[in-house]
């Protein structure tokens, strides 16, 4: 048998595809699968771009967790009350608590009304606002916002106002990112506390005053609805402008809330029936106190801590401070009033001095807003700034910045125009802003001085200026007399050169020749003659003293020369009267200095040779409280506490310097506590009280002076044209400046005890002749008479005069002469240092 052929078999191994490779590998042959991977490479492509081109440069929203809006600073006076604020933007925060519920249903259905739903975008909103802005794409029309409360913090406090899909787009991030930081009530007082809302207003309690004058909480609801249509634009609904426009929106939020279920029927009804309301003009929250005294602070502040948030944390218009400052509104009142009367009295007679400003006027129905835009007013007793409307038959039709109008007469307008002649009525024009005051059913013109001065109150012991006056108005003449006008200060210099006089060994009973007194110039300037005032011939020899008190210009010169002039500006430097060259012409006040200056030089004298700085701040502190200002400033709790424990009482460090020696610094005092008694400054002697002081005039005269005042504060005043002109020959510090100063003093001095000068350790208080400036014994001086023959003069030691030695009567011959003088008069020096306070 045949064998068979053997068998041959192919065999095909497939290995079992499993696994996560597998899978892919089986799956990507789906067509849904690779549109997916497409996807999510383009998802990744997209973020990618949308990182690099939006979300990087987004800003964090953890910032408004610590977010501090621009405040405005706070002024407070000396007792604590506030006196003036500076703001650019008005604003007042709140907390959301502190927001009435009506308030916040209001801005609900005006702007947000599912905002408690939403997670911080509203998407049928947005829907409609992009379908809106493809329809008004190219048309320059501007779509509607669609943008939720949360999207308008993201856009207020983020991100800015640029308008372009996207900004919207950032907006709804931030959004998403706000709702996971912040609750609703947080980021709902963030709203309600940034929201512009016009007549630079920021905030609602801030717009409350600007357009009702009345605090958030005093509200009705028809007015809480004008608030709530002011986000969609201010301006769109003025209540002046648009009045119409602003109501309709107003019952249209009314509507809203009633649909919303946020009030009822009868309350809608109500508010509906109700007029806007608004008021013209807010009523200022401070009375109008130290415009001068607060302007320089505001200077002060601004080149300390800077302008705008830019210039840092503690800007004068965003930072929030809180200053104290040293301003005493009853001492303000009183200079600004005595300064303002002075005034007047001089230019009373003189004319009308004309409008205080002119604006154009398109019609008389349109003079309201020419008024408000200049920022004209008076507080001056009565008078007030008003608009010359138009002329109706022999009256004028004037208008004030409130809105009310009166009239102007012909007779009460009959002034003389200074200078053109013809009455003021005449003179009168369409759009002249001028200054009137009530006369019965009417107003009478009144005419502003064109001459002007500075007025500058300060506390010895410490530096501070208690008040402050630049001139007649602050709100007419923006530029301070007191502290800005460099004048030449006349005579008042002359305590300050003889006080140089003192510290080289000259000493208040030394004889100085009040006679003729010339230096040679040079080739080129000659022979220079000094004169006395008045061209009044010299009087011989005489004591420093009666040549102070009678404030003589050869003895001044004299004293001067004898000094060495380079002695005697030293000294002017060192008090911070001004750096002078060492001419002889400046010894009688031919620099010029300021009020200010000079107001300090003469405190640094009372208070015993020690300056300080002149100060209108106490401190600032930043908006939580801390003090910024000084540098290591220290509180003294417990100071004033009536239950002293015995303990060492806190001692602050000394912030003086020793300008000049104490001892020629009460000299000085002393000397021209003489003035006032039978000087040049005797108009004052009636005030009754230890005083020292001296006038000034300079030469025409263009200027007359007045600085003095007692241990508690002194003060110091110039008056003159801005641009020096003469004021006549009976114009003198003495009887015009010093005056001015008693109107002030007379009643800034009531009630305050009768403080005398106290003098250092080491002076010697001697009697002498008060003409010759020898020493007197057996005759004390009396209280009664300030021309009496003998006084107490101060001296340093080993400077008295001495008793001379005589050939005559025997020693016990002289005592028994003078023993019955010794028995009749019990006086002795030391009842005099008694009564003095004391030498110290």
């Amino acid at each position: 048998m045949a064998s068979d052929p053997p068998r041959t078999s192919r065999f095909t191994a497939f290995r079992d595809a499993g696994g996560v490779r597998g899978l892919v590998s089986r799956s990507w042959g789906r067509w849904w699968v690779k549109g997916l991977a497409i996807l999510a490479v383009l998802a990744v492509v997209g973020y990618g771009v949308l990182w690099v081109t939006v979300l990087r440069q987004l800003p964090s929203v953890d910032q408004l967790r610590s977010y501090e809006p621009p405040l405005p600073t706070n002024v407070r006076g000396a007792d604590g009350a506030p006196i003036q604020s500076y703001a650019r933007e008005r604003r007042v925060e709140l907390s959301y608590a502190e927001y009435p519920p009506l308030l916040v249903r209001a801005f609900l259905a005006a702007e947000d009304k599912t905002f408690f739903e939403h997670h911080g975008v509203d998407y049928p909103g947005l829907g409609g606002a992009v379908i809106d802005y493809v329809r008004k794409f190219g048309t320059g029309r501007r779509a509607k916002g669609g943008s939720t409360i949360t999207q308008q913090v993201a856009k207020n406090l983020l991100i800015g106002n640029e308008y372009s899909p996207t900004r919207k787009f950032k907006e709804a991030i931030l959004a998403y990112k706000i709702e996971d930081t912040l609750t609703k009530p947080q980021i709902l007082e963030l709203y309600l506390n940034q929201i512009a809302l016009g007549r630079n207003a920021f905030g609602v309690e801030a717009a409350s005053h600007a357009y009702f004058d009345k605090e958030l909480n005093e509200l009705d609801l028809a007015q809480l609805a004008y608030l709530a249509i002011l986000p969609k634009g201010p301006s769109n609904y003025d209540p002046v402008r648009h009045a119409d426009r602003a109501l309709a929106r107003r019952n249209y939020v009314l509507g809203e809330m009633l649909k919303n279920g946020f009030i009822t029927q009868a309350q809608h009804d109500q508010a509906v029936s109700e007029p806007l309301g608004t008021i013209l003009r807010r009523t200022p929250k401070y009375e109008r106190v130290g415009g001068y005294f607060v302007e320089e602070v505001r200077r002060q502040l601004i080149d300390k801590f800077g302008e705008t948030e830019r210039d840092g944390p503690f800007s004068v218009y965003a930072g929030g401070l809180w200053v104290r400052s040293s301003l005493d509104t009853r001492l303000q009142d009183l200079a600004a009033q005595a300064l303002r009367d002075g005034l007047l009295r001089y230019d009373a007679g003189r004319g009308w001095s004309g409008p205080l400003r002119h604006v154009a006027l398109d019609d008389a129905d349109g003079w309201l807003q020419p008024l408000l835009n200049t920022n004209i007013g008076l507080d001056y007793k009565d008078w007030r700034a008003a608009i010359v409307i138009a002329r109706e038959g022999d009256a004028w039709q004037i208008g004030f910045a409130d809105g009310k109008t009166g009239t102007l007469p012909r007779g009460a307008a009959q002034m003389p125009v200074r200078g053109r002649g013809g009455t003021a009525f005449a003179a009168l024009k369409a759009g002249d802003i001028i200054a009137v005051a009530p006369q019965g059913n009417s107003y009478a013109i009144r005419s502003v001085p064109k001459i002007s001065g500075g007025f500058v109150v300060e506390e010895p012991q410490t530096g501070r200026v208690l008040a402050m006056q630049g001139g007649f108005d602050s709100r007419l003449q923006a530029f301070n007399r007191a502290t800005q006008a460099m004048r030449q200060p006349g005579s008042t210099i002359k305590p300050i050169v003889y006080s140089a006089a003192l510290e080289n060994g000259m000493t208040p009973a030394s004889i100085i020749v009040d006679g003729p007194f010339c230096v040679y110039q040079g080739a080129r300037l000659g022979q220079k003659c000094f004169r006395n005032f008045g061209n009044s011939r010299g009087a011989g020899p005489h004591t420093m003293r009666w040549g102070i008190e009678q404030s003589r210009n050869l003895m001044t010169v004299r004293a001067a020369a004898t000094t060495g002039m380079p002695r005697v500006v030293d000294v002017m430097k060192r008090m911070g009267v001004g750096e002078y060259q060492p001419y002889l012409a400046n010894a009688l006040g031919a620099g010029v200095t300021t009020v200010s200056r000079m107001v300090n030089a003469y405190a640094t004298l009372i208070n015993q040779g020690r300056a300080h700085a002149p100060t209108l701040i106490d401190f600032v502190q930043d908006r939580h409280g801390k003090v910024i200002w000084p540098e290591n400033w220290r509180g003294c709790d417990g100071c004033n506490a009536p239950d002293y424990n015995g303990k060492p009482m806190p001692r602050p460090g000394d912030r003086t310097r020793q300008a000049i020696d104490p001892l020629t610094a009460y000299q000085m005092v002393h000397i021209t506590e003489g003035v006032i008694q039978r000087g040049t400054a005797v108009v004052l002697r009636d005030l009754d009280r230890p005083m020292m002081g001296k006038t000034g005039t300079t030469t025409g005269p263009t200027d007359v002076w007045f600085v003095g005042g007692t241990p508690q504060f002194i003060g110091g005043l110039y008056v003159g044209y801005d641009t020096p002109s003469n004021l006549g020959g009976y114009a003198q510090g003495g009887t015009f400046a010093a005056p001015i100063f008693k109107e002030f003093a007379v009643k800034a001095y009531e009630g305050l005890d009768k403080i005398p000068f106290r003098a250092p350790a080491g002076i010697r208080m001697v009697r002498i002749d008060r003409a010759t400036g020898r020493p007197v014994y057996g005759t004390f001086p009396t209280d009664t008479d300030p021309k009496a023959a003998v006084i107490w003069e101060a001296f340093k030691p080993q400077s008295e005069p001495r008793r001379a030695i005589h050939r005559g009567p025997t020693p016990a011959a002289t005592a028994t002469a003078a023993a019955p003088q010794r028995a009749t008069n019990t006086q002795r020096d030391s009842d005099f240092l008694q009564r003095e306070g004391g030498i110290y």
